[in-house]
């Protein structure tokens, strides 16, 4: 059934601004699943020991996460409300993720500048689990 309600323009440019984020989290995830071992070299000893001691888990839930999110987003883009659920699934992706940072990995420290992006992914995918599920009860999308 195809939705009557207009849509505002601003959600196109969330929609579009969202999926060039995603986007950056894909290109961020190859970037890290195919680094050189002469990159890794060039790393301080802590943030070497980070990615060699990264377990198979949580590289799986950066993969969900940032996959996950990108094909929301096309849903976003394509009305769908599947999108949700997408973006359910890479929230709880990220907070996994965020989990094994914060609390239970020790190799690097996350204070200061480091801890921002952290936070700003969180915030993100809350904010697209959000707006995702006004849409749907905007009957935007369907």
């Amino acid at each position: 059934m195809e939705n009557t309600n207009k849509l505002p323009a601003w959600y196109w440019v969330v929609s579009i601004v969202a999926f060039i984020w995603n986007i950056i989290g894909v290109l961020a995830y190859i970037a890290q699943a195919y680094m050189t071992e002469e990159a890794l070299a060039a790393m301080p000893e802590g943030d070497q020991n980070f990615y060699n001691n990264m377990p198979a888990w949580v590289t799986g839930v950066f993969a969900i996460a940032v996959f996950g999110g990108t094909l929301a987003c096309i849903g976003l883009i394509l009305k769908k409300k599947w999108a949700y659920l997408l973006f359910l699934v890479s929230l709880i992706a990220v907070l996994a993720q965020a989990i094994y940072n914060f609390f239970l990995q020790d190799y690097v420290s996350l204070s200061g500048p480091r801890i921002m992006m952290p936070l700003l992914i969180i915030i993100v995918a809350l904010f697209l689990v959000w707006f995702s599920k006004k849409a749907i009860a905007k009957d935007w999308i369907s």
